[in-house]
């Protein structure tokens, strides 16, 4: 996530080394039958976290490594290459447990932490309990941030993360993918951090091949106007990205 107005060019070939750790980990973990592991990987011209660059409208790198048992208990990492506060990377870790009822009804519950190793002066780690339900082609749910090293600021404990979504099966196997999103922070309107709460909308139109993998079109705009807490001189133009990823 963003966590002000000012960013710095990540250091080439950041992702390498948390990758590599990351994928040590899970090759400890026992593999009983029916569990999978699964490792992604991914391009896109733009990193986007609820709707706010992470890149500075510049491009990423990313890539994962994720185990699910037979159970629905699942662990799993994640990295992309950023560009603000200082940090150039950022590595994420998640544990949780997701299933689908007979009535077709899904439920996913777990942990996310996001890790910023590199940020520079000052530590901006935290982390979310989430919980979500879908039906059909219609999802939501919500985040909560339970701890953070950004006491008295933003992403800080107490932050609150809403969200909602419809997905949409089109003729020539297009998968169209709407979303809204909305952000309330504990620390709004507080002296040194003015407007931050925001909401955001989403639109992505995707198709999948096969063993080439997926791309996607998308558009994404925040309501975030240049003198908020999370502003910036064009943070309320509407954001066009296209994106690549590939899972094996």
């Amino acid at each position: 996530m963003n966590h002000t107005k000012t960013s710095r060019r990540a250091p080439a070939g950041a992702l390498a080394a948390p990758l590599l750790a990351a994928a040590l980990l899970l090759a400890l973990v026992p593999v009983p039958a029916r569990a999978e592991v699964s490792l992604n990987i991914g391009v896109a011209s733009n990193y986007l976290f609820r709707g706010v660059t992470q890149t500075d409208d510049k491009a990423a790198i990313q890539g994962g490594i994720d185990y699910e048992a037979a159970s629905g208990f699942y662990i799993g990492t994640w990295a992309s290459n950023v560009d603000f506060d200082g940090a150039g990377y950022e590595l994420d870790v998640y544990l949780g447990f997701a299933t689908e009822f007979d009535n077709g009804l899904g439920l996913d519950v777990g942990y996310l932490y996001y890790g910023y190793p590199d940020a520079s002066p000052d530590d901006i780690d935290f982390g979310e309990i989430y919980a979500s339900v879908s039906f059909g082609p219609f999802s939501g749910g919500m985040a909560y941030t339970i701890h953070s090293d950004n006491d008295d600021g933003l992403f800080d404990s107490g932050d609150l993360y809403f969200h909602a979504g419809v997905d949409f099966e089109l003729p020539a196997d297009l998968a169209l993918g709407l979303r809204a999103g909305y952000y309330d922070f504990t620390n709004d309107g507080k002296p040194g951090i003015g407007d931050a709460n925001y909401w955001h909308l989403g639109a992505s139109l995707s198709r999948e091949f096969e063993s080439m993998g997926e791309i996607s079109f998308n558009l994404e705009y925040a309501d975030i106007a240049s003198t908020d807490a999370l502003g910036s001189p064009n943070s309320k133009d509407p954001k066009v990205w296209v994106g690549w990823t590939l899972s094996f």
